[in-house]
Order: C-alpha cells, then sequence, then structure tokens
C-alpha cells in the first residue's frame, strides 16, 4: 500500500495571498507562478478577474517545489499568538467555507510528520526523542482516520467533535474539549490538532530519519490504535485521559510518576498531598534546566516561557474578577476565593469553585479553568491558590502551578530528557503509554 495523502486545513479569511517560486499547474488548465491573492466574493472563489467553486494548484513532478502563503496565524488563542509567512510542499487546495476562503495542504503523512516533529519541537532535538514522536504523531493521525480503498478517510468517532457538557442547574459549569473533526479537511494546522508548519522551519535530517526509521509505525494496546496525546510538561506526574476530556478510561494513559529512579507518586487527588507537590520540585525527567535541552526541544517562540515546571501567577482583585467576567461572561463581582473542588492524578484540577460577591459556580475541567483564569491560556490546571488581604475582600492572589499543558500521555520536555540519557524511543514510549506496543501500518 502506497503512503496515504492527507489534507492540512492552513489558514482561513476573506482574502488569501500565496505564491509560487516555480511555476505550478492549476486546475483550470493554465501553469502559474509568481504572487496571487484569491478573493470570498458573494459564495465563490475570485481569482484572476474569474469565479470558481474550487481551485487546487499542483507542483511539477521530480522538481523540489513549494509555494508559500502569508500571514499564516500560529499558537491560535495562546500566548505566543503571530502571524508568519509559511512555506510548504505539496498541493495548495483553495475552497469556500461559510462567507470565507480556506488554503488546504494536500500532502502525504510521511512529509507531514517531517514538518510536525520539526514544528512541534526543534528538528535538533535527540534523534530518539524526535522518532518517539514520530510515532505518535502519525499515532494520533491515523487513530482519527481509517484506511479505506488505499485512501484515508475521517472516522467520526462519539463525541469526537469539540464537545462539551454543561450543568448549571446544580451551580456547575463542566466543559471540556475535544479535537473537533473538520468537514472539509482532515486535521488544521495549529496547536488544535498539531502544529503544523510545513517547510517554514527547516527539517534536520535527523528529522527527516526519524520519520524513515519508524515509517508506518504506530502504538497499539489491544488491536486498536492508541489516542496518542501529549502536552509540554507534566509537571513531574501523569494526569488520565478521563480527567481532561469525556469519562473514558485508557489503560494506557495512566497515573504514574515521571522518572524511573523515584517510582512511588502521592495521591495527588488529595488536596494536602497536592498543595506540598506543587509548591515543591520533585525529582522528575521533565523537571530540568538545561538549556541545551530545552533548545532542542522549544521553538524560539517556546522559549520565552522560562518556567514551566513551576511557576507562579499574580492577579490584584480587579484584575481577577475583570478577568474571568470577561473570559467566562459571567459577572461573579468581587471575587472571594477560587477553592479546588476536584483534583485529577497529576494535582490538576478537574473542577474549581469560584466565590463571588454576586454568584458563586463550579467550573471544570482543566481546560475550562486554564482558559477562565488566564488571557490566553494558563499554563496548567494544576496549582494551589493563596491570598493577601487588605480589607474583608482579598486583594491578591497568587497561583503556585506546576507543568504546560493537560499533563497526558507523552511529556515533550521529559521525552528530550530521556532522549538526551540515551533511553531508545521504544522505552521513551512505553515510558509514557504504559501497556502499548509497536506495529507498521504500511510500508
Amino acid at each position: 500500500m502506497q503512503v496515504p495523502l492527507i489534507t492540512v486545513g492552513i489558514l482561513s479569511g476573506k482574502e488569501i495571498e500565496f505564491s509560487f517560486p516555480i511555476k505550478f499547474s492549476s486546475s483550470v488548465g493554465t501553469e502559474i507562478s509568481g504572487t496571487q491573492k484569491a478573493i470570498y466574493q458573494n459564495g465563490k472563489i475570485q481569482w484572476q478577474e474569474k469565479e470558481y467553486d474550487e481551485l487546487s494548484f499542483i507542483p511539477p513532478q521530480n522538481a523540489p517545489a513549494f509555494f508559500e502563503l502569508k500571514d499564516v496565524t500560529i499558537g491560535i488563542n495562546f500566548h505566543w499568538e503571530r502571524k508568519e509567512v509559511q512555506k510548504f510542499k505539496g498541493e495548495l487546495k483553495i475552497i469556500v467555507e461559510g462567507e470565507q476562503l480556506t488554503a488546504i495542504n494536500v500532502i502525504s503523512i510521511e512529509e507531514y510528520l517531517i514538518s510536525v516533529i520539526s514544528s512541534e519541537m526543534s528538528a535538533t532535538a535527540s534523534l530518539e526523542l524526535l522518532k518517539a514522536h514520530a510515532v505518535i504523531s502519525r499515532s494520533w493521525l491515523v487513530n482519527k482516520l481509517r484506511v479505506e480503498n488505499g485512501e484515508l478517510r475521517v472516522t467520526l468517532q462519539p463525541d469526537s467533535a469539540a464537545h462539551s457538557q454543561l450543568s448549571i442547574l446544580n451551580s456547575q459549569l463542566i466543559k471540556w474539549y475535544d479535537h473537533e473533526a473538520h468537514k472539509n479537511f482532515d486535521v488544521c494546522a495549529d496547536d488544535h490538532c498539531q502544529r503544523y508548519q510545513g517547510i517554514t522551519r527547516a527539517s534536520t535530517p535527523q528529522a527527516i530519519e526519524a520519520v524513515s526509521a519508524t515509517r508506518g509505525e504506530v502504538l497499539m494496546y489491544k488491536g486498536a490504535i492508541c489516542d496518542a496525546r501529549f502536552s509540554k510538561c507534566c509537571g513531574g506526574a501523569f494526569e488520565e485521559f478521563q480527567n481532561c476530556w469525556e469519562n473514558v478510561k485508557h489503560p494506557y494513559l495512566i497515573r504514574q510518576r515521571d522518572s524511573k529512579t523515584e517510582k512511588q507518586l502521592p495521591d495527588l487527588t488529595i488536596e494536602a498531598e497536592a498543595d506540598k507537590w506543587i509548591r515543591t520540585s520533585p525529582v522528575a525527567f521533565c523537571n530540568t534546566q538545561d538549556k541545551k535541552i530545552l533548545s532542542q526541544v522549544l521553538n524560539n517562540y517556546d522559549q520565552e516561557t522560562a518556567d514551566f515546571y513551576r511557576w507562579k501567577v499574580s492577579y490584584s482583585q480587579q484584575e481577577l474578577s475583570e478577568l474571568i467576567h470577561q473570559r467566562s461572561g459571567i459577572d461573579f463581582g468581587q471575587i472571594i476565593d477560587l477553592i479546588p473542588v476536584e483534583r485529577g492524578t497529576s494535582g490538576r484540577l478537574v473542577r474549581l469553585k469560584i466565590v463571588g460577591t454576586l454568584r458563586t459556580l463550579i467550573i471544570g475541567k482543566e481546560l475550562e479553568i486554564r482558559r477562565t483564569l488566564s488571557t490566553s491560556h494558563l499554563y496548567s490546571s494544576a496549582f494551589v491558590v493563596d491570598k493577601e488581604y487588605g480589607d474583608e475582600l482579598p486583594s491578591r492572589f497568587i497561583l503556585t502551578g506546576a507543568g504546560w499543558g493537560h499533563g497526558v500521555g507523552l511529556c515533550q520536555i521529559g521525552a528530550a530528557v530521556m532522549g538526551e540519557q540515551g533511553y531508545k524511543y521504544e522505552e521513551i514510549l512505553s515510558h509514557y503509554y504504559p501497556g502499548s506496543t509497536l506495529e507498521k501500518q504500511y510500508k
């Protein structure tokens, strides 16, 4: 079986500016090069003074060709959000979605993966880390798709769309967000799915070798492809799937300490244990300040965040009450307290009670908590709260936290340390996905 092609949604807008350094063939029978602009108008694509329902631009065969897209947003709604000119191999497709245009890249899974592991982290990371990430990125993608007649087609699983559960009757607002099933392409290019930035960031021979060496390999558990989640930094302990998303327990995404030397992990669902864990700096693979390792794992914009294993955020009373009102759309009045209600296996909050002068509400799960307590996303929901008082109400709230991201599955920084310490990619994967096995899906 040949390597399947996938479609990646790159950007959307009323106008899309793109360019071809060498001639590409268009779906309307012309050859085109140079800078181009497509404009949305009355449900159609307007390009070169004509209207189309869909356009494709195909690179010449056996030539090192790429196309460029202007104003691609990366890190959408995160603290590193910015726009870039990005370069992509493969075919460019432009379609109409709603009342705007969407640019789609058609590319093979293996070419896609070379970019993903170079976009998710520095392509200069250790070979074993890059191999591990190639496997989990491939597993994540193939888990969302099924092979049918040599082509990849979307498999819609229960609750695979961005899912939320709301329960305000019991003074609770509980939401979780999962990867949305895109209608017109397989995956998007940002953190919502997996970071994919084409050939914008140079892929080193090591990144190419990592994908080639693991070609077609995915993680399996009892005959099914694993839902191979990953985050930047677990904070020393793994979170379990059901505490972040729907109430499904995956046996390979379980409670464990991010260490081979220290096996014991306190019960971080107990508040006193979580408080102690978060306020200290326990031994873990991801507990590192090694700039060489971090520079291998983190892109330049990720390195703008220096503290990730343990961190602090401070809000004045006014800042916090305005922030929560703005982010949740609910006016709590002045904030009296933030009270932990339920924690997961990594100490991450699953439910948090917000007590205000106007109302009290329990919110969750972890991403909803992170979204509510930050202008972008709080690094994680594994935090404890200290209050400073002026008058009767707290004048300041200090959040002391652990980790970066949801903490489920592979911890990128921990895996980077393992790679530097000589662990093979199979060992890295078995550490973060206990009980899983490797299997080749295609050659």
